[in-house]
């Protein structure tokens, strides 16, 4: 085999394992764009390093919202090249590309003089704005002042140690005054240059970041630092361990999935096209050909207004969840007048009005905790009671029109279940769909009285945005 074609089945096994850690990682990548992936290969310049990166999220990517996930993982598999090494025979040649490749003179690592030499650097690099530059310095940062003692997993270089070294955020008065000309303060010209400044020091962070990545990849191998470094997608994130950071992303997720869901759910006659077969007009048409209807009549279908009735479960044990419920809430009352929402703890409320469109879900959420009444008793689940009291006060909610949508985990704290009360609601309905945070092989364990609800109603397993994607489609 010659050396070209080993080069290229190396390439090509390498764009293979990258192939594989996006498929991983969440983002579903198919035959024909991993094909598309090698076609980039031949067509780009492989020395420019970010003309590849760019070539590759354009077809391995569908969302906007999977970038951060494949940037780290090019990282991984398509590092910066490290500096040429010295060796016995050309030791002169490696000093002098080590020299070529720094970004300052300082002394060794441990002159006590070296963090504040490389701060000063790092401010002029933040004031010139060149994002080569700043990532040719993190990898400098990282190999001077990032190694520690190894920790228990093996991992030698830690972001910590240079960005406590540095302390890039304390450069940003200094950053301010350089980029800003005299008599610009309090204007535009300083909101332009604040937020320069965060993207900078952003870039900065993430390129120290990529760096310590890198290198404990060299140290572990690739796969093992992907798995830990790889955040979820925001449609994978379970609804139960959602943080802060995620709920903006998963309102954009939430929000067109609600107005399907409200689609699908809304009571619509499915006669196709058409009405009901108006009898009288078919027949006096049919007179015309001898009394054969060649033509029939339809009487004008009625197309009803979404009728929705959400019950939420706001308790402590899903409180995760219940952010998600109370979302999705919100997307639907966007998108749809006809939607009514009550929310429970031990006993039920109707919350609509939190819901206005427009509302802020974190601020309908503390409104529910403050003036609601879901909580009659000591403030843990039972669902039979929330039941009960949704039933004796809002009956007229539910009507032939109406679907029914139940969201929570169904653990009743060993009390009683109100199954036929909620197969009466769910008898009375349209449909009647529950969604459930839980995994699948939890339902019945312990206080889990999910299995019981499913023999009532529709109980879809519903963890994450994803699931709830799989649910909207196949309804």
């Amino acid at each position: 085999m010659t050396a070209s074609a080993a080069a290229t089945g190396g390439l090509a096994g390498h764009l293979d394992g990258f192939v594989r850690a996006v498929r991983e990682a969440g983002i579903p990548v198919g035959i024909s764009q991993a094909v598309d992936a090698a076609e980039i290969l031949t067509v780009v310049d492989l020395l420019e390093r970010e003309q590849l990166r760019h070539g590759l999220a354009a077809v391995l990517l569908q969302r906007a919202a999977q970038r951060p996930t494949y940037d780290v993982l090019f990282d991984l598999w398509w590092p910066l090249s490290d500096r040429p090494a010295a060796s016995s025979d050309d030791g002169d040649a490696g000093e002098a590309a080590e020299r070529r490749s720094s970004t300052l003179d300082v002394p060794g690592s441990d002159d006590a003089d070296l963090s504040e030499l490389m701060r000063a650097q790092l401010l002029r690099l933040l004031m010139d704005g060149d994002p080569e530059a700043l990532r040719r310095f993190a990898r400098e940062a990282v190999d001077r002042l990032g190694r520690g003692q190894p920790s228990p997993s093996g991992q030698s270089f830690f972001s910590y140690r240079v960005l406590r070294a540095l302390s890039p955020d304390t450069l940003v008065a200094q950053l301010l005054a350089g980029l800003l000309a005299e008599g610009d303060r309090g204007g535009l010209a300083e909101q332009v240059a604040r937020q320069t400044v965060r993207e900078r020091l952003t870039a900065f962070r993430a390129a120290i970041e990529a760096e310590v990545r890198r290198r404990t990849a060299a140290e572990k191998g690739r796969e093992k630092v992907a798995k830990n470094a790889i955040r979820p997608l925001a449609d994978q994130v379970d609804f139960l361990r959602a943080q802060a950071s995620d709920l903006a992303e998963l309102r954009r997720a939430v929000a067109p999935l609600a107005r399907r869901l409200a689609v699908r759910l809304s009571a619509r006659r499915r006669l196709g096209r058409e009405g009901r077969l108006d009898f009288r007009k078919t027949v006096r048409a049919s007179l015309g050909t001898g009394g054969v209807p060649v033509v029939t009549h339809h009487r004008p279908r009625k197309v009803h207004k979404p009728e929705l009735v959400v019950l939420c479960d706001v308790s402590g044990s899903v409180a995760g969840f219940s952010h998600f419920t109370l979302m999705l809430t919100q997307a639907l009352r966007e998108h749809f007048t006809g939607v009514r929402a009550f929310a429970f703890v031990d006993t039920t409320d109707e919350v609509t009005r939190f819901f206005r469109p427009g509302a802020d879900v974190v601020d309908a959420v503390a409104r529910i905790g403050r003036e609601a009444d879901v909580v009659g008793f000591d403030g843990h689940s039972d669902y039979g009671t929330a039941f009960e009291v949704f039933a004796d006060r809002w009956a007229s909610a539910i009507g032939p029109k109406t679907s029914l949508l139940v969201l929570g985990d169904g653990r009743t704290n060993y009390r009683p279940a109100g199954l036929p009360v909620l197969a009466d609601l769910v008898r009375r309905s349209r449909s009647a769909h529950w969604l459930n945070p839980e995994p699948r092989r939890m339902w019945g364990s312990g206080d889990s009285a999910a299995d019981r609800y499913g023999e009532v109603m529709d109980m879809v397993e519903c963890r994450n945005a994803a699931q709830l994607a799989d649910f909207v489609t196949t309804l």
